[in-house]
């Protein structure tokens, strides 16, 4: 009986081991205070479509969204997040980036494992000097090691 308490003993701790390991699910980001007034309702309704998994209709919602606030990284976030969602991830990668350049600290951005995905992504940083700015984003930045780029 012993064994048996042992072995229960140890499948508890591997599974609570591994539930640490697990992402959590990403979710798609509100309108934060600065965005325009045009891009509050569109970044409302993708994240409805986004979260009902109507991809497309999502992705729509959201390239609206940075059409008419480049400037936005909710938005370029959300895009990303959509076109990953549907399988393209050459065109979430920009998008990725892009919103991390423009959210320096902004620990959901900066925390996506699908931008860790494309290269050398530090952990978030705390002043707005440290963040690097990626290849194809403009600013002449850096490469990662490895050449992910």
């Amino acid at each position: 009986m012993k064994g048996f308490q042992w072995f229960c003993c140890l499948i508890f701790l591997v599974n609570l081991g591994c539930a640490k390991d697990k992402p959590a699910p990403l979710m798609v980001l509100d309108a934060p205070s600065n965005a325009n007034v045009q891009v509050q309702p569109l970044l409302s309704e993708g994240n409805r479509l986004f979260r009902e998994g109507r991809w497309e209709g999502a992705r729509q919602q959201f390239q609206a969204a940075v059409d008419a606030q480049p400037d936005l990284a909710e938005a370029h976030y959300n895009l990303a997040l959509a076109m990953d969602h549907m399988g393209d991830q050459a065109g979430a990668k920009p998008h990725f980036i892009k919103a991390a350049n423009l959210a320096p600290g902004h620990k959901i951005i900066w925390n996506s494992p699908p931008l860790r995905r494309y290269g050398n992504v530090p952990d978030a940083p705390t002043q707005a000097t440290s963040t690097p700015v990626m290849p194809g984003m403009g600013g002449g930045g850096s490469t990662s090691p490895g050449g992910g780029f």
